[in-house]
């Protein structure tokens, strides 16, 4: 029997169809957070003052420092949601499903939704562009992804000012976000990498793991603001510079000199440890 002979131009069609489709990696599903390293960030939330491994610019570490967690009992704050920066890395389970061309069997976008208020974000894997700096900022932002072998990368902007960590650090609104999914098995690993050049002198790296759960399902998370403490009209909860006390506790806590506990992108690397040892060595506070 003869088969008919298809041009060498065909065959490579179909060779790259095959290859392209098989980069789109499967990573929808229910996913449950894997809490096994930073167990401060993940759970009840980090210490006053512990600003270690953060590049804090001098704005940035003031604003932490004049940070106060009575801005909680406030009731226009008490029913925000964690910016998309900081949502994977909080306590939160995790669903992620996807849009489909049909006729290219193609993905066009991925969903993700976060137990913590329910938050949903998109990300538009059709290649649109981002929109003008003037769009609106959202606490998901903007995103965007594009594959890369198995991984997905991803862009976002437009992200609402948030917060870096749980205790005062903050990331301004022109902060953007680049994340790395990548898929093991039954394990997701997201490495988010967030640059801010407002509160940052250095990109803030992060990787948190998430595992298969197909029995877990999200519930609703209903949130009603109330006023939990009076307070006077217009209260603002912050100290004053140099007022806050509570920031020396970990510091005095765990022995941790000044300069060490207010971070910054010297810290983040290995020759900073005998920098550190010197200093504990010589009784810096």
């Amino acid at each position: 029997m003869n088969f008919p002979r298809l041009p060498l131009c065909a065959i490579a069609a179909t060779l790259f169809a095959g290859s392209a489709a098989q980069a789109q990696v499967d990573l929808t599903g229910m996913w449950g957070q894997l809490m096994h390293s930073d167990a401060p960030d993940r759970g009840a939330g980090p210490d006053y003052g512990d600003y270690t491994g953060l590049p804090l610019s001098a704005a940035g570490l003031l604003r932490a420092e004049t940070w106060s967690d009575q801005k909680w009992t406030v009731p226009e704050h008490q029913c925000e949601p964690h910016p998309i920066d900081y949502a994977p890395w909080g306590p939160a389970g995790m669903r992620v499903w996807s849009d489909v061309d049909h006729p290219t069997q193609r993905m066009t976008a991925l969903h993700q939704t976060f137990q913590w208020m329910i938050t949903h974000r998109v990300i538009y894997l059709d290649g649109r562009p981002h929109p003008s700096q003037y769009a609106p900022h959202t606490w998901m932002g903007f995103s965007t992804g594009k594959w890369i072998g198995d991984k997905l990368v991803v862009n976002t902007t437009h992200i609402k000012e948030g917060w870096t960590r749980r205790n005062g650090p903050a990331r301004s609104e022109k902060g953007k976000l680049t994340e790395y999914w990548m898929r093991h098995d039954n394990v997701l690993t997201i490495t988010s990498i967030t640059e801010d050049p407002v509160y940052l002198t250095e990109p803030v790296v992060r990787s948190m793991n998430w595992q298969l759960d197909p029995g877990y399902q999200h519930g609703p998370y209903p949130c009603s603001a109330r006023v939990e403490i009076e307070r006077p009209q217009g209260f603002v909860a912050h100290f004053l510079p140099g007022q806050n006390n509570l920031i020396g506790e970990f510091r005095k806590n765990l022995g941790v000199p000044i300069e060490a506990a207010q971070g910054g992108a010297e810290s983040l690397y290995p020759e900073y440890e005998q920098k550190l040892k010197e200093m504990i060595k010589a009784g810096k506070k």
